[in-house]
């Protein structure tokens, strides 16, 4: 049974945006889980054919992962690059170490307690459950829940009735193995990902009938994802993980949906983990962070909801902010 404290955690730092929540990521974790003994690998994807741009960070982001601990390893776009950027969560699992037990985090997430808490068994992978029912989609000429996951599963030979949640109704979408690919683990990085891009592109390029009316982007990892969990003998997460996605950390998403619908906890931590002087001289460079977390327009957002009674729906917080002129991304 593979269990260990000195995992390696991946996430990927590309320019703009994810490149100023990995030093976010970095320094919550150096700051909350000091005792933490694996490596923190940046994956960052280089120039090439699938990118219009340089999607490398620049210099003091660089600078800054270093120095908090972090190592940046290069990886090349061979499949995905821009059109799918999403993607990079399994290109970039090729440079992690194989054999080594590995947690990918999206690069949103907040570290907020130290990860020796989690009792993670890397032989039976796992991935997060904060997500809401977002595919399939309910559609005019659908064939229904079922019917579109079997045929997923019989393409690539798996029992689909092992992995139903049968407490749950039939055509109800809690019943179906669904995950928010926001974190994920395994014993072996390279095993994970050959299946994980093999599968991804076989339902991208040769869907299933089934999935002709239902639209893959920007969810064809979070469709294959349950499909390669099941596949080597994991599943729905345990209480002993209920940390992740809890007290340990956080999947904020974007910096105004965190200060509307997040505990005062995670207020805290964001505050501490920013105000070190060589953090913030990097992170006030982006400007979403610049305003939300340093001017104050991170406390307005949170002045227009009850924490405590928050409207249902991840699309109707948004408008909200949105209608207060505070949406930033």
């Amino acid at each position: 049974m593979t269990k260990s404290s000195d995992f390696n955690i991946m996430i990927v730092g590309q320019k703009g945006r994810l490149s100023y929540e990995a030093v976010l990521f970095a320094a919550s974790l150096r700051e909350m889980s000091p005792n933490f003994k694996g490596s923190l690998i940046v994956v960052e994807p280089q120039p090439g054919p699938k990118w219009s741009f340089d999607p490398t960070m620049n210099a003091d982001v660089r600078a800054a992962l270093i120095d908090l601990g972090a190592e940046i390893l290069p990886f090349e776009s061979r499949h995905f690059g821009e059109a799918y950027p999403y993607g990079n969560k399994i290109e970039g699992l090729s440079v992690l170490p194989e054999g080594e037990p590995f947690m990918f985090f999206d690069t949103d997430t907040l570290i907020l307690d130290d990860l020796g808490k989690l009792d993670i068994n890397f032989d039976h992978p796992a991935a997060s459950m904060r997500r809401e029912g977002t595919w399939p989609q309910e559609e005019l000429y659908w064939d229904g829940y079922t019917a579109i996951w079997k045929s997923l599963y019989d393409r690539f030979d798996l029992d689909f009735e092992s992995s139903l949640d049968l407490s749950q109704p039939d055509e109800y979408w809690r019943r179906y193995l669904y995950f928010n690919a926001g974190w994920f683990f395994y014993k072996d990085p390279a095993v994970f990902r050959e299946r994980f891009l093999n599968w991804a592109l076989e339902v991208r390029d040769n869907r299933p009938e089934e999935l002709v009316v239902q639209s893959l982007d920007p969810w064809l990892d979070q469709v294959v994802l349950p499909l390669v969990i099941h596949s080597l003998g994991g599943g729905r997460p345990g209480p002993e993980l209920d940390g992740l996605d809890g007290d340990v950390t956080c999947h904020y998403r974007m910096f105004p949906l965190l200060y509307a619908r997040e505990s005062d906890r995670v207020i805290d931590v964001l505050g501490r983990v920013t105000s070190p002087n060589k953090v913030k001289k990097v992170l006030k460079s982006h400007e979403p962070i610049k305003r939300m977390v340093y001017q104050g327009r991170g406390e307005k957002v949170r002045a227009l909801f009850d924490q405590s009674n928050l409207p249902h729906r991840e699309q109707q917080i948004r408008n909200k902010i949105k209608a207060n002129g505070f949406w930033m991304r």
